[in-house]
């Protein structure tokens, strides 16, 4: 829970005072003994912790969500298998797989939802990463437009939704093969663009690192890279920027 969340609950009479000071007064770790949950990065950054799946043993993964969900209410985690969907409903029977994402998450109902970013896929194959990204940027309150299978083979495609991707405060292109999507679309809005390579392609993409050289190397301005395949960096920068560009809007206004 943020720092805000907190305070605006004291005002409207939702949380006391006492509870409020015993939130504030935790330490900001929670010590598991396999593990140290970062109770307070929601109130540093603004975004909770988020539990990268893959690879914990059962008995972790169960005692992680079922303390994070306690505290905040809700728990988003990357990188899930489907076994281990069905290990976490055992204790928190609201929670969502995407089985092509790879997400497990449980939100809060009346969660508000800010701006708008565009994700957008090169083709059908980039789609779980590009979901991935688009669930955390909503994950974390922002408003999400999929803009998918535009990639430069059939630019007329890209042409015919280019109105919704420069109406965005930022900019999703998710491409693997040789990752031209982000160059197309960087000379083509002035928001800013967050480039997803993907390991999608034939031998001589090397597992998305092809589509990462095209994409670091752009010759057009405003295009930033994260890792193949991060599709959940992605969202979370993405997730920044329009949190940025709505609170200077209502300055403005």
């Amino acid at each position: 829970m943020e720092t805000k969340d907190i305070l605006q609950g004291v005002r409207e009479g939702k949380i006391s005072v006492e509870d409020a000071e015993k939130i504030f007064a935790k330490r900001p770790f929670d010590e598991m003994g396999f593990a140290k949950l970062d109770m307070h990065r929601g109130m540093r950054t603004g975004f909770q912790e988020v539990v990268y799946c893959s690879g914990k043993q059962d008995g972790h993964l169960k005692e992680i969500y079922r303390r994070l969900y306690e505290a905040n209410g809700e728990v988003y985690g990357t990188r899930a298998s489907k076994h281990q969907y069905e290990l976490i409903r055992e204790i928190i029977p609201e929670i969502k797989y995407d089985e092509a994402a790879r997400t497990l998450k449980a939100e809060r109902k009346d969660k508000e939802r800010i701006g708008c970013i565009a994700v957008c896929t090169a083709g059908t194959a980039d789609i779980p990463v590009a979901e991935e990204a688009a669930q955390t940027a909503e994950f974390f309150g922002s408003n999400v437009t999929r803009i998918y299978d535009v990639g430069v083979s059939g630019i007329h495609r890209l042409m015919s939704r280019m109105d919704l991707i420069r109406n965005a405060n930022c900019v999703v292109a998710v491409a693997g093969m040789e990752g031209a999507l982000a160059s197309v679309i960087g000379g083509l809005v002035k928001n800013p663009v967050i480039a997803v390579p993907t390991s999608i392609g034939y031998g001589a993409s090397f597992g998305g690192v092809s589509a990462l050289l095209t994409m670091i190397n752009s010759c057009a301005n405003g295009v930033s890279v994260v890792n193949i395949d991060n599709g959940f960096g992605a969202g979370y920068m993405a997730t920044q920027i329009n949190r940025l560009a709505v609170a200077g809007n209502v300055e403005q206004s």
